[in-house]
């Protein structure tokens, strides 16, 4: 019995024998609704950049900063989040992180949205919302066994959907009501969500808190070569989701001349199909295996990339450009976390999380700033595009070489 104990560890595989039969999917949904809600309160001012551009007139760099602040944020506060949530669970973590959070929207929406350096603060404080994505990895790998991991985390990526609501309604609530008012429904839905999840949420049987002091911690897991093999790769996927799902209103004004709904509209496209293709890439992971999953997600991104890069008409070549990309990125983001579940120790997935996180975030910070700093001195995006072709060549060589290597060595240990 001890032996079996030490060999699967305060394991993922007990809430599937021990808790009820739906709880874990309890679990998962909650979660999911959890990494939505914030992710909607983290994308709020990217929708509205081109209106505070014009009304506060922004140069293209001001703009790009506007929207890259909370993303930056957000990453690097997935590091702590993370460890913390190995430590207190994501019992805690959810509803703590939602209430935060409304501190910012509310400021945000009643006072900060009249100059830049306002919005540069909220913008800041804002970021604490997207540090959901590391509780909620740790709180759903351990509620689900292995082979099951690469959908059950597929699922709750999709909650990154909140980004897509925020682009559907944010501009037009702001039309409607005043930019006040999509800040103010925010607030609301996360203290709801905050009450609701301290109701629901438990921790999966068998969890077990470390007990080494977070510094330690933090050390312990930079040294593992998951963390920095699995960083890399969602640099690229997770990255170039979140520097589309930010800048692409922006990028169709300047480039096809949109107006800000309709290219928020279609910012709403392109992160829906990137939502609906990460449990898809999840569930591919777990049946063909998520380095081969990864790699042609990779490829595509590369198609795209290079295809957009000549701009194109929107209608069709552009269109189907963007929405492979769309489809790739998702997938590609799946199947990272899809090798995170098989790769990290069961005892810190939410710090290896955390990382990789914050690598994803920061992969989509420096795009929207690099594209506005094209724009304002080139007039085009050429180059940025090229360079995203360039990087996820080499993340598909990485991972086909290096990262294949790496799950064989696991495999048979």
């Amino acid at each position: 019995m001890t032996e079996a104990r030490q060999r699967t560890g305060p394991g993922p595989a007990e809430p599937e024998r021990h808790a009820g039969g739906g709880r874990p999917w309890v679990m998962l949904v909650m979660a999911t609704l959890g990494f939505a809600v914030n992710f909607w309160a983290w994308a709020l001012l990217s929708p509205l950049a081109p209106g505070l551009k014009d009304a506060l007139k922004l140069t293209s760099f001001e703009q790009s900063l506007l929207v890259a602040v909370p993303v930056l944020v957000g990453s690097l506060g997935r590091i702590p989040v993370g460890a913390l949530t190995d430590r207190f669970g994501g019992r805690v973590m959810f509803p703590a992180v939602s209430l935060i959070t409304i501190v910012p929207v509310l400021y945000l929406g009643l006072a900060g949205h009249s100059s830049l350096p306002a919005l540069l603060a909220g913008g800041f404080f804002l970021g604490i919302g997207g540090t959901a994505f590391a509780i909620g990895v740790p709180f759903v790998n351990a509620w689900f066994p292995p082979e099951r991991r690469g959908l059950a985390i597929g699922i709750f990526g999709a909650g990154m959907g909140g980004t897509a609501v925020s682009a559907l309604t944010t501009v037009k609530e702001a039309d409607r009501w005043g930019t006040e008012t999509p800040f103010v429904v925010m607030a609301v839905l996360l203290a709801v969500y905050a009450v609701a999840a301290w109701f629901v949420l438990r921790e999966a049987p068998g969890r077990t808190a470390p007990t080494e002091p977070l510094a330690k911690r933090l050390a312990a897991t930079a040294r593992l070569g998951v963390t920095w093999q699995m960083s890399a790769l969602y640099a690229v996927a997770f990255g170039g989701y979140v520097a589309f799902s930010v800048y692409l209103p922006t990028y169709l004004k300047a480039e096809y001349g949109l107006s800000q709904a309709d290219a928020a509209n279609r910012m709403a496209g392109f992160v829906l199909l990137a939502v609906v293709m990460r449990p898809v890439g999840g569930w591919l992971s777990d049946r063909l295996g998520a380095v081969r999953v990864m790699t042609v997600s990779l490829a595509v991104t590369v198609a795209g990339a290079v295809a957009q890069s000549f701009a194109p008409a929107l209608m069709p070549v552009g269109t189907i450009a963007f929405l492979a990309m769309a489809a790739a990125l998702g997938a590609g983001s799946g199947a990272t976390f899809a090798l995170v579940a098989r790769l990290a120790p069961a005892n810190k997935v939410g710090a290896v999380t955390g990382v990789v996180g914050a690598a994803g975030g920061l992969g989509g910070f420096v795009p929207p700033l690099l594209m506005g700093a094209l724009w304002g001195s080139l007039g085009e995006y050429r180059i940025g595009l090229l360079l995203l072709s360039l990087v996820a060549a080499a993340a598909a060589v990485f991972t086909a070489t290096t990262v294949r290597r790496a799950v064989a060595t696991r495999q048979d240990t």
